[in-house]
């Protein structure tokens, strides 16, 4: 177990469950872990489970090895602004909002210090995450893996190149929203002929797991999944007919264009 101490700015969601996943692996101890947040409430839940919560951002920094920038993207420039008197280059810096790049967090802080920017999910939660990580050029494979394994150990994780991590954020940043909206449209048509709304949506979640794993281990493309389940005259071919006859790949493809879009625009 490393010895490095790891630091949150931010308690959100998306911290708490990187957090509890490096607890419920035993990778890291309560006591190397940092916390600061606004939210007294939320550093109160933090401190019962034996972390150190932190009175401000440069008190963090001081404290920590690898710093965890957990705040939504519009609240960067106060973070970084706030912190960079107590950054050097011998920390790590961990971006996880989307479009926050690698050379933005640098200049801010004025130094060339070694860094991961980081694509999760929600489902990380359950640790059935699925995240994307780029590194700094000088970043250690040691300190590199440190940070990897904090995502890893919550699900699934790639290794990309920054000039995909805009676009990776409609594949697996923004997509599970794609997938409740498909879920409740199923479910809203099950309550509308009569179906019990709980029934439908546990039938329909048993579907969707059915399916990722089918998807996983079958070794069937996608293509050739959908055409094992379109018999030729039956009901599945004329539910694919509707979808593509309104263009519902398309439509999914311009969604996912617009995401890369926006991730674009809030870039910095």
């Amino acid at each position: 177990m490393s010895e490095k101490k790891i630091g949150f700015i931010g308690a959100g969601n998306m911290a708490t469950a990187i957090i509890n996943g490096i607890l419920g692996n035993k990778a890291k101890s309560a006591e190397n872990i940092y916390v600061f947040d606004l939210d007294k409430n939320k550093l109160a839940v933090m401190t019962k489970k034996g972390i150190n919560a932190v009175g401000t951002g440069k008190e963090l920094v001081r404290n920590s090895d690898i710093i965890v920038l957990a705040v939504k993207p519009q609240n960067y420039d106060e973070v970084l602004s706030e912190i960079k008197s107590e950054a050097d280059e011998g920390k790590i810096f961990v971006t996880i909002a989307a479009g926050i790049s690698i050379e933005y967090v640098r200049k801010s802080l004025g130094l060339n210090c070694p860094m991961v920017r980081v694509m999760p999910n929600t489902p990380l939660l359950l640790g059935k995450g699925a995240t994307a990580l780029c590194r700094s050029e000088n970043i250690t494979d040691e300190d590199f893996e440190e940070v990897y394994n904090m995502f890893a150990l919550s699900g699934d994780a790639a290794i990309l190149p920054e000039s995909q991590m805009n676009a990776i954020i409609a594949v697996n940043g923004s997509s599970p929203a794609y997938v409740y909206l498909f879920a409740k449209s199923m479910v809203d048509y099950a309550v509308s002929v009569g179906i019990d709304a709980a029934t439908a949506l546990r039938l329909v979640c048993k579907t969707f797991e059915g399916s990722a794993e089918m998807l996983r281990s079958s070794g069937d493309t996608p293509e050739q999944l959908i055409e094992k389940v379109c018999s030729k005259g039956g009901t599945t071919i004329e539910a694919m007919n509707v979808l593509n006859e309104r263009e519902v790949p398309k439509a999914i493809a311009d969604a996912m264009a617009a995401c890369t879009k926006r991730a674009e625009e809030l870039g910095k």
